[in-house]
């Protein structure tokens, strides 16, 4: 019997040599041209992580979800590799690799403030950006995650995720297999690589940019997360012209896992808004 991977991924080279994975997700009419949306995850995640996201969109938009440098099936970049540009350019090379002039992205977390990056270099390539647990940065955080890194090292992934669980997920409303899940899924990501991806990220902001942003957007927001108050967040709602702002009451940080239908359903509405293929 052949074995079944329901995580089969397709690869390609960055300019820079680097081997990145993505998975592809495409169930449109094959006489028609989609227009294609790009999805990228979190820090300590992975494409994997938007699993739920890709029955909802995917019939009606080529749907990409890349691994970003380091993460799930990517490469590990080298010294000078891991840049918030060299980031955003990966996202670029991917819609050249499967030829998407232009695309729709939308971003979970440090994964949005990529997207937010893409958006600003390369105006001309972004049709809509749709933003998920983010503000404008990691440094916005009213936690500080370089405390993070040293607990990591000190006690593995796995163990730090536990011990942070309740920031993340409702786990008096999650199914326990769920968590056990999410859990091993960010203990897949190197220590190394973590404490290297947060440095960068931390030096990362874009509050002074994101006004250039001239697509539209949309924002969403978890209600009760303890690392962004929804008014730090609504510096997007006053920055952004053109930015619909949606707030998803009670819920803590991971909302693109714990509200993964809630999430793609809003997000599809909004890109059937916008989109012009039919």
């Amino acid at each position: 019997m052949t074995q079944y991977s329901r995580w089969t991924k397709q690869r390609f080279s960055a300019s820079d040599g680097l081997k990145l994975a993505y998975a592809a997700d495409d169930f449109t009419d094959p006489w028609k041209s989609p227009e294609t949306v790009i999805l990228v995850h979190a820090a300590m995640g992975s494409s994997r992580r938007f699993y739920a996201w890709a029955p909802h969109l995917s019939r009606d938009f080529r749907t990409l979800r890349p691994d970003l440098r380091g993460h799930g099936d990517s490469a590990v970049p080298g010294a000078g590799q891991l840049t918030g540009q060299r980031l955003a350019q990966d996202v670029i090379e991917l819609a050249d690799h499967i030829g998407a002039a232009r695309f729709h992205i939308a971003g979970s977390s440090a994964g949005a403030v990529i997207a937010q990056k893409v958006a600003i270099d390369f105006p001309d390539r972004v049709s809509s950006l749709s933003l998920f647990a983010s503000s404008t940065g990691i440094k916005q955080s009213n936690q500080d995650q370089s405390k993070w890194v040293a607990r990591i090292s000190e006690i593995g992934v796995a163990a730090f995720m536990r011990e942070t669980i309740a920031d993340r997920i409702d786990t008096g409303k999650a199914d326990p297999r769920f968590v056990e899940w999410f859990i091993a899924e960010a203990a897949r990501t190197p220590v190394e690589l973590i404490a290297r991806f947060v440095l960068m990220m931390r030096q990362f902001d874009l509050a002074d940019e994101v006004s250039r942003i001239n697509c539209p957007v949309l924002a969403v927001v978890p209600g009760g997360d303890p690392y962004h108050t929804v008014d730090q967040y609504r510096l997007l709602l006053q920055k952004i012209k053109n930015c619909e702002f949606l707030v998803y009451d009670g819920l803590p940080h991971n909302i693109t896992d714990t509200a993964a239908d809630r999430c793609a359903q809003d997000l599809r509405k909004f890109l059937l808004k916008h989109r012009s293929a039919a």
